[in-house]
């Protein structure tokens, strides 16, 4: 008889736009091969800014999945564009919280799980997740992914203290606290000393084979490099702090300003960034929208099939997100096209992009830092040189091998 696991998730299908979907929808699908049955708590589709059925069809046959009710408190409680801070702590979702622990319960006692398992970055799913471990003393394993906290981040100094407060109850109360890096993992060991070290664990993002095998069906790849115009791609949200694309877009404006570049030579995507507004002006002002598209959200096949197309993928992380690595990373891996990153050198995602052997690395921040490396990006691809990560690397992060690890986890916390 399998044991159940109540997984907690703001992000699971219909929702669109973040590719932190695909960890938990993957460890529901894969968790089932290891002796465990997933039951999913999330909200209901009109707390999404964005839904599509694209992925609804991955969801397991016969998965419990609870849908509580929650609203979007910039979008649904705000009036001419405001709304209390109070009502946004310690995120935008918190009107899931009470919903969320009554459906939580019922579940708990219908269903008896061995564990609970929150994940973020929606810090209201590990609200939810505290409460439920404090009324049914049932282990909790807290999926941070990323740092909840670090100086000067979250930016709102109300925010941060939210934030801060729920972590360090997290911390307190979890039986286990997961992160996608090793370098969070030791700041939150630094941070946090009286905690032992077997609350800590590292489970990182990965790519599932099945859905680039699913994209690669009759699909063939056709460099556009051939006709002179190389084609990049940035694929998913580009937040404009974390992942500035200023110096970037300065790069650009001084490469196409010293005729290097062109229109006819060169082609950026930026799909779904999600700040479509802000960087349609920027573009304006760099004089390069000629130059870059800001394409709209598609279906997560479609996403993978252009990152399949594409000449070289692009990736954006800055320093202030120094012990992240982004999800979208191991995709890239997995689609075999060059990389050219926008980081901190000294951070995580360059560390990992280096042991992969993709060696095309620039300072996110330091404008002729990317205009060098892009000028020897573009000639690399067009002279037919570059190439992407190896198959053997990429296939050590399949979500399939990610899940045999949190299965390994559970066993640990249930017994």
């Amino acid at each position: 008889m399998p044991r159940r696991l109540l997984i907690i998730a703001f992000h699971y299908p219909p929702v669109q736009g973040s590719s932190g979907i695909q960890r938990t929808l993957k460890f529901s699908a894969y968790l089932r091969d290891h002796g465990w049955e997933p039951m999913i708590l999330t909200v209901l589709p009109r707390a999404y800014e964005q839904v599509s059925d694209d992925q609804m069809g991955e969801i397991p046959d016969g998965m419990l999945v609870e849908r509580a009710f929650a609203l979007n408190t910039a979008q649904h409680l705000s009036f001419f564009g405001r709304y209390p801070r109070w009502l946004a702590q310690p995120d935008r979702w918190v009107s899931w919280w009470p919903a969320g622990v009554w459906r939580g319960m019922q579940m708990i006692r219908r269903y008896r799980p061995a564990a609970i398992m929150s994940t973020y970055p929606i810090s209201s799913a590990h609200l939810i997740g505290l409460t439920l471990q404090r009324l049914s003393g049932l282990p909790w394993i807290s999926d941070c992914r990323d740092s909840m906290t670090e100086p000067g981040y979250p930016v709102d100094p109300l925010t941060w203290r939210s934030n801060r407060r729920l972590e360090k109850a997290m911390v307190k109360h979890s039986t286990k606290v997961v992160f996608t890096t090793q370098g969070t993992l030791e700041m939150y060991a630094q941070r946090y000393p009286e905690a032992p070290s077997s609350r800590w664990a590292v489970i990182e993002n990965g790519y599932d084979d099945e859905n680039f095998r699913d994209a690669e069906h009759e699909f063939t790849r056709q460099s556009s490099s051939r006709s002179g115009q190389v084609t990049l791609i940035h694929s998913g949200i580009l937040y404009p702090q974390e992942r500035d694309p200023r110096p970037f877009f300065a790069a650009l404006q001084a490469l196409k300003h010293s005729a290097e570049i062109s229109s006819d030579t060169l082609r950026v995507v930026l799909r779904a960034t999600g700040s479509e507004d802000m960087y349609r002006q920027m573009l304006d002002q760099y004089s390069i929208s000629d130059l870059v598209e800001l394409a709209p959200s598609i279906g997560y096949r479609a996403a993978l099939q252009e990152m399949l197309g594409a000449d070289g993928l692009l990736l954006f992380q800055a320093a202030m997100c120094n012990h992240q690595i982004p999800a979208k990373l191991y995709e890239y891996f997995r689609a075999g096209r060059p990389i050219l990153a926008l980081t901190d050198p000294l951070g995580n995602t360059a560390e990992t992009l280096r042991q992969a052997g993709s060696m095309d690395i620039v300072n996110i921040a330091d404008e002729r830092d990317i205009a060098a490396g892009l000028r020897r990006f573009v000639r690399g691809l067009q002279s037919g040189t570059l190439r992407g990560v190896r198959t053997e690397v990429a296939e050590r992060n399949s979500r399939r091998s990610r899940t045999a690890e949190l299965a390994h986890l559970l066993v640990d916390v249930a017994s």
